[in-house]
């Protein structure tokens, strides 16, 4: 059993406590091995009535998963990472379909896998210090854990901006776009998880949930809806660059900085996963596309620039947008064969 996550009955709820602070709580492979144990177990105990995640330490609930660890598998081939993945988005979908409130505060930073945790769930918190971001294009990787579903079900293209610049949601943001469900005030939140172990969540809220702030992203809708509607990512920048506004240059400039490969099979991505009629099939999607970004070089070249070497400077291959082929996206979507996830035909 692992130490990084605690899993204890209070009262009536079942609590998970993420538990590696000093690394923001990123997941391990065997921190996913005990949460779905746990949460199976806790499905079929009439004693416990709720699930409730939270995070150790300060900063946040998750960072996503441990990349460091991620670079240096991809380096050897890759093996672990797959299996990672395949345990990582099985979790996910039973989060997505669990028979009791699955209440999950996402409070400072929840990204990537930590996304892949909480938005999933049927109760989904946040307090006016979350910060809730897909960030992979970052490290030459595209938005996974389901998060490409949730992106591509965003208003608009709400969605296809976060997806593509990697930029963090506000409390405000996370309600509009669909990967929060409540807002609680920081000051609340210790007695707000204290009442669950003898109430029932929906009585919770009703004491402690409050008005969220304001979405940034909603004054935004006009230039976003019509920059990213483009059916490609060359022409998304061009329309950012005629937009003669300010944040549409700021998101082109994010946008340059990121894989050119990554950037174009997270367009496809999402586009392919608005006609998904379940989650389990983008999962399916996402797990083909994180199993061929394994062995890319822009994975572990990405994960270099940002964690390793930390010096910021990836050298992506190919180095520009119009140097990837359709080809070369396409081979992202193919069928793993025998390896595939198989959530959607379970």
């Amino acid at each position: 059993m692992t130490t990084d996550v605690v899993l204890e009955q209070d009262g009536r709820v079942g609590r998970i406590t993420l538990d590696r602070p000093r690394a923001l709580n990123a997941l391990t492979h065997g921190m996913l091995l005990a949460i779905e144990r746990q949460l199976t177990a806790w499905a079929g105990d009439d004693g416990v009535g709720a699930v409730l995640l939270t995070g150790a330490g300060e900063r946040g609930l998750c960072a996503g998963a441990d990349i460091r660890a991620l670079h240096d598998d991809a380096k050897l081939g890759g093996a672990g990472a797959r299996a990672f993945f395949r345990d990582e988005y099985r979790l996910n979908h039973l989060i997505s379909r669990y028979p009791k409130p699955y209440v999950a505060v996402m409070d400072g930073i929840t990204m990537g896998g930590g996304v892949g945790l909480s938005a999933h769930g049927s109760v989904r918190v946040v307090t006016e210090r979350s910060a809730v971001a897909m960030p992979e294009t970052r490290i030459g990787l595209m938005p996974d854990v389901g998060g490409s579903h949730l992106l591509a079900h965003a208003p608009g293209e709400l969605g296809t901006h976060l997806a593509l610049t990697a930029a963090a949601m506000g409390p405000g943001d996370a309600l509009l776009c669909g990967f929060a469900d409540h807002f609680v005030p920081a000051a609340a939140l210790a007695d707000f998880t204290a009442s669950l172990r003898d109430t029932a969540p929906a009585e919770a809220l009703a004491r402690y949930a409050a008005e969220a702030p304001a979405a940034a992203l909603a004054a935004q809708r006009e230039w976003i809806d019509a920059c990213y509607a483009a059916d490609t990512v060359e022409e998304v920048l061009e329309r950012l660059d005629a937009a003669g506004i300010a944040e549409a240059k700021e998101a082109a400039e994010q946008i340059r900085a990121k894989s050119p490969t990554s950037l174009k099979v997270t367009l496809a991505a999402l586009r392919r996963a608005r006609a998904h009629r379940t989650l389990a099939e983008t999962l399916d999607q996402e797990f083909r596309i994180s199993c061929t970004a394994l062995a890319s070089a822009d994975l572990v070249e990405g994960i270099r620039a940002q964690v390793v070497d930390k010096d910021r400077n990836p050298h992506w291959s190919p180095a520009t947008l119009a140097g990837v082929t359709d080809h070369q996206v396409t081979r992202y979507f193919a069928d793993l064969g025998p390896d595939e996830l198989g959530l959607a035909r379970a």
